[in-house]
């Protein structure tokens, strides 16, 4: 294979193209409820470490209210969800639902389930909240440092702009004390 070819089979941006985060970046990664399949998510935590990124694992078979309490405890950007199982479409949209419900509304999500997750549930949960559910086509378009890099670059938010809230702190507030830490780091 001449290096003409090798290079233009190249799918994965090279690393001086990488978004360097301008700002603390917080991921919960974790496999959804039910979910052995580990694998892919361990795969993803270590290259949006590598990027820059502090990752909060939280492993396999995690329940959507564990994954919605470390990512306000954790005061993270993102969540990043692999789904393997089947049950995907409910699981994302109750994530969705609860983070709205205890006012993380603004934490991005992402996922993925190597196929399993077709692309009209795709659709139906970017609609109702979900940042970006990545396919086998992204994957194999966009290459995972690509994938990767579109994470890091929209959860590159600065966290501390309206400062923490210490009356809802004195409240007992797990988000309040989580930003108020946020701002303190």
């Amino acid at each position: 294979m001449s290096s003409d070819a090798m290079s233009s089979d190249n799918r994965h941006e090279p690393a001086a193209t990488l978004h360097t985060p301008a700002h603390p970046v917080r991921i919960v990664t974790a496999a959804s409820l039910f979910d052995g399949h580990d694998a892919a998510i361990n795969i993803m935590r270590r290259l949006l470490q590598a990027q820059g990124a502090e990752v909060i694992h939280l492993g396999h078979d995690r329940s959507v209210e564990e994954v919605v309490t470390a990512a306000i405890q954790e005061d993270a950007q993102g969540i990043a969800l692999s789904s393997y199982q089947g049950g995907h479409v409910e699981y994302f949209s109750y994530l969705i639902e609860r983070l709205r419900a205890r006012g993380a509304g603004n934490v991005r999500v992402y996922g993925g389930g190597g196929g399993v997750i077709l692309p009209a549930e795709i659709d139906l949960l970017h609609a109702r909240g979900v940042a970006r559910i990545f396919s086998p086509q992204d994957g194999q378009r966009l290459g995972l440092a690509k994938m990767i890099n579109m994470i890091i670059e929209a959860c590159d938010v600065d966290l501390t702009e309206d400062g923490p809230k210490l009356d809802a702190v004195a409240a007992g507030e797990h988000g309040a004390l989580a930003r108020a830490i946020t701002v303190l780091e």
